[in-house]
Parts: C-alpha cells; structure tokens; sequence
C-alpha cells in the first residue's frame, strides 16, 4: 500500500479463523511511559536520547540493547533493569479507542496477543489499560527471534489451532507488520500512533472506535464499519 494511502480506512472484505493483536500501540498506548523509562536508560549509557527512541519501540528490549553492540554492556542485565523500570512506571497506559470493548466482543479461543514485552510487563500494562487478558499470550520469552521475525505470530496461530493464512494480525510498527506479513497472515495497520505514514499491511484503520468485530455463525471473525 502506498504511503499516500496509509492514513485512509480500508476494512478486509473477508472473515478469518482468528485475530492476533500486537500490544503497545495497537491496542493500548504506552509510549509515553516506555520513552520515560528509555529515554533515561539511554541518556546513563551516553546514548544520543531523541534518535534512540524512534527505533526501540516494538522490538524485544533485549534485542535492542543488543543490536546497539555497547562495550562492556551485557543486554541481559540491562534489559531487566529497563524491565522493572517499565513495570514500576505504569502512569500514561491507556487502552485504544474502542480497544477493550472490541476485544470483549470477541469469543474466547479466537484471539490472542502476540507482543515483544516480557509477560510480567504485558499484564502489568493491559491490567492498567483495563483491556481483557487472553488465555494465550504470546510475549518476549516465548520466542527465540523477536519482530520482524514471524516466530511470534506462527507461534500465536499454533497455540489457537489456526493456520496463520486464516489469520488477521493487528499492528502498528513496521518490524510487527513484517512479522505478520512472513507468518502468511493479512495485516490490519493500527495508524493512531502514527507521525507518519507506515508501508506495509493489506489493511488500515485508525483505531476501533468506528469498527465491530463480526462473528459467525461458524465462529468466523471479520471487522466491519459500525
């Protein structure tokens, strides 16, 4: 989809065997809590703080302190510390327009979050945003590769009996639409986070507020305007 497109809602035509949600910016916000917590963390590692930031967001943390190569750093620890850093620091986490009312809609078993934070911090996070928790979450220490490998949603789709080609996934970062996009699915792009235009996805909406979630007789899911 062209960039000229990728503010403009364009709804799937189609239903699917199940949905798979990413977390931070596309069902809830977190941003302004996780850039406090590491923007801090950069600043004591001699990091330059605004640059930083526009390329942390959706990838595992240890991942990211990892891909920074800083000597004598060891990822491990400093990714717990940020870790407790991001559960202590909660204030600022609010659901999605619509967010917790659509996926109360949905029934159980055929939806699930497939998010790069560690599970303490994503239950921290959805209990704060007041969003439902799903039996099946899939977090940062289920996979082996973090986004943009599509390890996560593969995963996602196995854990709900799916086939990832009969799956929706809901994202708002490039690394988690590439992921989405390489487990076979179709990707709805979540844009209210966005400054600006985002590549990639089949899909766009801004967030739910002017959506419903569609349930078949079969149990079949689909998103349509309200």
């Amino acid at each position: 989809m062209s960039s000229a497109a990728s503010t403009t809602t364009v709804l799937p035509s189609r239903d699917y065997a199940a949905f798979l949600f990413d977390m931070d910016g596309t069902i809830l916000s977190s941003t302004a809590a996780a850039e406090r917590v590491w923007g801090r963390w950069a600043e004591s590692m001699g990091l330059e703080v605004e640059g930083f930031l526009r390329i942390m967001h959706g990838r595992r943390g240890i991942d990211t302190i990892t891909d920074l190569n800083l000597p004598g750093v060891d990822p491990q620890v400093e990714a717990e510390k940020v870790l407790r850093g991001e559960i202590d620091d909660l204030e600022g986490v609010v659901p999605l327009k619509g967010a917790a009312e659509f996926l109360r809609s949905l029934p159980d078993g055929r939806w699930t979050i497939v998010t790069s934070s560690p599970l303490e911090l994503a239950k921290a996070r959805l209990a704060a945003a007041g969003i439902p928790i799903p039996k099946f979450i899939v977090s940062a220490e289920d996979v082996t590769v973090g986004k943009p490998d599509p390890q996560g949603y593969r995963l996602g789709a196995e854990r709900l009996g799916v086939d990832p080609k009969d799956v929706l996934v809901f994202e708002d970062v490039p690394a988690g639409i590439a992921a989405g996009q390489a487990a076979g699915a179709e990707v709805m792009v979540i844009t209210t986070t966005h400054s600006h235009p985002v590549e990639g996805g089949q899909y766009r909406m801004r967030d739910y507020g002017a959506v419903a979630a569609g349930v078949s007789v079969e149990g079949r899911l689909s998103v349509r305007a309200r």
